[in-house]
């Protein structure tokens, strides 16, 4: 049994037909991307075990394919057993060995890239400077005490607490929240309409409000807007519920002595550094409003190293810095002096970079000890 199982993982008809599924997984995924949307596709083909059929009207989860997550697998699996089992040490094997490093490389550094990077976005306009960059598709619940001088501290409380519901208490809050309701995607209104009901709070705002819950979005130019009801609970018992959406301005309130505000907002990535945005260049294809370039010339500000200098920021030319690579993404909708930059955090960037120079550097390898060991027979009487 044993032997018919390690002989199963090794063989290489496990790894075509592994690679064959790849291939279909790639295909299926990316037309699957125009009904569902990149995020969800990405989700359900390429970051799962399984790919399942929802049967309608039914709550059933019915596997019907392997997702990306298990094919990867068990490609890594076939990988080190085939080698384990084939390879014998030797100048002439040092290729295959490159080759096989190169491809499980490959195959954890886009399982780290699922796993540890970020995506967010510096809004900057121009004249103006930002130490943050925000999440297109992430939110949290900021507690901020606005009373200082200088600083502001702030309390950040993640979606994933929000979603849970319950209550949330830290040490710099001098005050409790307990979540009553919470929407990952909403819709608010101003005045009564069909299918909306009116919100439950007892702030000035929430009064006036009417609102629905919505699925959670999934394509790239749509962004949901969460929505949700905190009560808000004070040391001495008293409490009032508070709404707060993503549509909606910040919540001035005091509490103690202090000034706070209360808002959802996406979440915020902050940097030891700052960037003051000096140019921000438009340039656009003559006699159209196609776009044909966007640059951002910044100034990179960081006390604590004393850095100063200018960078310019193009397509194609981004800033590599601190471990996050800013590129120029988009310009401002609503003020063409404002720039936006992508922020990408990507610990293991360079990983597929160094796994295709082992394969290739194992290709050359296989091929020249082949070709010298060829031309050494051919010379010999």
């Amino acid at each position: 049994m044993l032997e018919a199982t390690y002989k199963f993982f090794t063989s290489v008809r496990l790894a075509v037909v592994l690679l064959a599924c790849g291939l279909i997984l790639v295909f299926w995924g990316t037309i699957a991307q125009v009904k569902l949307g990149l995020y969800q596709a990405q989700n359900e083909f390429f970051r799962s075990l399984f790919i399942y059929w929802h049967p309608a009207g039914s709550s059933l989860r019915i596997p019907i394919f392997p997702g990306g997550y298990l094919v990867g697998g068990l490609l890594l699996v076939n990988l080190f057993a085939a080698h384990l089992r084939y390879y014998k040490p030797g100048l002439k094997r040092l290729g295959i060995a490159m080759i096989h490093l190169g491809v499980v490389l490959l195959l954890l550094g886009q399982f780290a890239t699922d796993m540890l990077s970020t995506e967010s976005y510096m809004r900057i306009r121009e004249g103006s400077y930002s130490n943050f960059s925000e999440s297109n598709s992430r939110w949290e619940l900021a507690v901020v005490d606005v009373s200082g001088a200088t600083d502001d501290k702030v309390v950040a409380i993640p979606e994933s607490l929000l979603a849970k519901g319950g209550e949330l208490a830290h040490p710099e809050m001098p005050f409790k929240l307990r979540v009553k309701t919470y929407f990952v995607n909403s819709d608010l209104r101003g005045q009564p309409f069909q299918g909306f009901e009116p919100v439950q709070a007892d702030n000035s705002t929430g009064q006036q409000i009417w609102w629905r819950s919505l699925p959670k979005t999934t394509t790239m130019d749509t962004r949901d807007v969460p929505s949700g009801i905190v009560e808000l609970i004070e040391p001495a018992g008293r409490s009032q519920a508070i709404l707060v959406s993503g549509n909606l301005a910040p919540l001035q309130m005091t509490a103690g002595d202090k000034a706070y505000q209360l808002a959802l907002r996406p979440t915020r990535y902050y940097k030891p550094f700052r960037l003051h945005l000096l140019d921000f260049r438009f340039d656009r294809y003559a006699g159209t409003d196609t776009p044909k370039n966007f640059s951002s010339r910044v100034r990179l500000e960081r006390a604590d190293k004393g850095e100063d200098r200018e960078v310019t920021i193009r397509m194609n030319e981004p800033l590599r810095y601190a471990g996050e690579t800013f590129f120029q993404a988009d310009w401002d909708k609503t003020d063409e002096k404002g720039t936006v930059l992508q922020v990408v955090d990507n610990p293991g960037w360079l990983t597929p970079y160094f796994a295709c120079v082992l394969v290739a550097a194992g290709m050359i390898w296989q091929f020249m000890t082949h070709l010298i060991g060829f031309a050494a027979k051919r010379k010999s009487p």
